[in-house]
């Protein structure tokens, strides 16, 4: 068989496929990986196929903007993106298509390639990394900054769907994709993000159960996984510098605010006057050092990329966007967590691991050093918090959520 997978965004989106599609290929199968000119490196060390479907100044361009770090204006932006990258990614599937040995993995707002299944009923699955992607009227997702409206009536809950729909989601992206559509000889779509976003041959759930339940109200072809907790992307290099600050006194605090954000100089600013009135050691994470402020003290350390897996154990806190993949890896490393989050699914992974008894979160607005210092001083001292933790890495020290996809994805009925 050969999986045809598609990802939209940043490394946290890319990483799981990587892992997914190593796996399958230790398994027999071809993979190629369609995803942003940025990832080709990643992709093609691991030994997949890589077909680009975003180039690199574009990637260049939406990083750039502002906007994508909005609460609300941030989805806006992708679903432009994504809805601009449909040509491009409808011929790189064509090109690649094998009728009787193809199968689609798809990232959700790879709209391309939901509606390349739908024209030539290629075999499909939609991969979800994180429970807040998938849509429900009982547990809804936590808003930014994460407001948790999972509480009102059925009936209200409904109907904030609607609205968000009417109101928000579609006229961003139905015009445009419903032009698209009937030059393919499709139907249009209405209420995309309800009815006709996920595969209806099935959706995987890249989380644990304890994260994220199954709702009454999701699709009932449904798979939960686990976390992938892949990143070991990149060649391992010798680090002697860093291994000697990491030896050389107390576990530092990581900061890390996504790998994809060129706009974070006030969380690293935030960061910094937290260490110092903690005195405590620290560890930046950024591949755009002209964010961090000026020159840092002998106490912090900064790196362009560290695989978290490596790096989290050997600390005492993270702090970072709540983005799926880094919440994950801090849940597997038992340590406690402190989230800014900004949009998409990260004020609802923040909210999920606050329930579970792990972290803490603070909104933008409220992220300023003196904050961020009392809450991590609160975390570090909270003896059940450190039990929890403890707990919760234990639980997924032997999961396996990429082999328990790849599972899934070789039992398809047409695979």
């Amino acid at each position: 068989m050969h999986f045809l997978m598609t990802s939209v965004g940043s490394s946290g989106d890319v990483h799981p496929y990587i892992g997914m599609g190593r796996r399958l290929r230790q398994r027999g199968h071809d993979v190629t990986l369609l995803a942003a000119d940025p990832h080709r490196p990643a992709i093609e060390a691991a030994g997949l196929g890589f077909a680009s479907i975003w180039s690199e100044a574009d990637y260049q361009d939406v990083t750039h903007d502002p906007d994508l770090w909005h609460p609300r204006r941030g989805l806006g932006k992708v679903l432009e993106v994504a809805t601009a990258g449909l040509d491009t990614l409808w011929r790189e599937l064509e090109a690649r298509y094998e009728p009787g040995r193809t199968m689609i993995v798809g990232h959700p707002l790879a709209f391309g390639a939901r509606a390349f299944e739908e024209k030539f009923r290629v075999p499909a699955l939609t991969i979800h990394l994180a429970p807040g992607s998938i849509r429900s009227a009982h547990q809804v997702t936590a808003l930014p900054p994460g407001v948790d409206i999972s509480g009102l009536s059925h009936g209200l809950k409904r109907a904030f769907w609607w609205l968000a729909d009417r109101a928000m989601i579609d006229p961003k992206i139905a015009p445009a994709l419903n032009r698209w559509r009937a030059g393919h000889g499709l139907r249009p779509v209405h209420r995309i993000f309800h009815s006709w976003l996920n595969s209806p041959q099935g959706i995987i759930g890249l989380f644990p159960s304890w994260f994220g339940s199954r709702q009454p109200d999701w699709p009932a072809r449904f798979h939960h996984a686990s976390f992938p907790l892949h990143d070991d992307v990149h060649p391992p290099e010798a680090d002697p510098e860093l291994d000697a600050f990491l030896d050389g006194g107390p576990p530092p605090i990581v900061f890390s605010p996504g790998s994809a954000n060129r706009h974070a100089q006030s969380f690293f600013a935030a960061g910094l006057e937290a260490l110092q009135i903690l005195g405590m050691r620290g560890l930046f994470l950024t591949g755009f050092p002209e964010q961090l402020p000026g020159e840092l003290p002998d106490s912090v350390m900064h790196r362009h990329y560290l695989p978290f897996s490596t790096v989290l154990p050997r600390s005492a806190a993270f702090v970072h966007h709540g983005g799926i993949g880094s919440t994950a890896q801090g849940l597997a490393a038992g340590i406690p967590q402190l989230m800014m989050p900004m949009g998409f699914d990260q004020p609802d992974n923040s909210l999920r691991a606050e329930r579970l008894g792990v972290a803490r979160w603070l909104s933008p607005r409220k992220f300023t050093g003196a904050r961020v210092a009392r809450t991590l001083e609160s975390l570090l001292g909270d003896p059940g918090l450190a039990d929890a933790a403890r707990i919760l890495a234990d639980r997924l020290r032997d999961a396996d959520g990429i082999g328990i996809a790849c599972d899934v994805l070789e039992r398809h009925p047409q695979a």
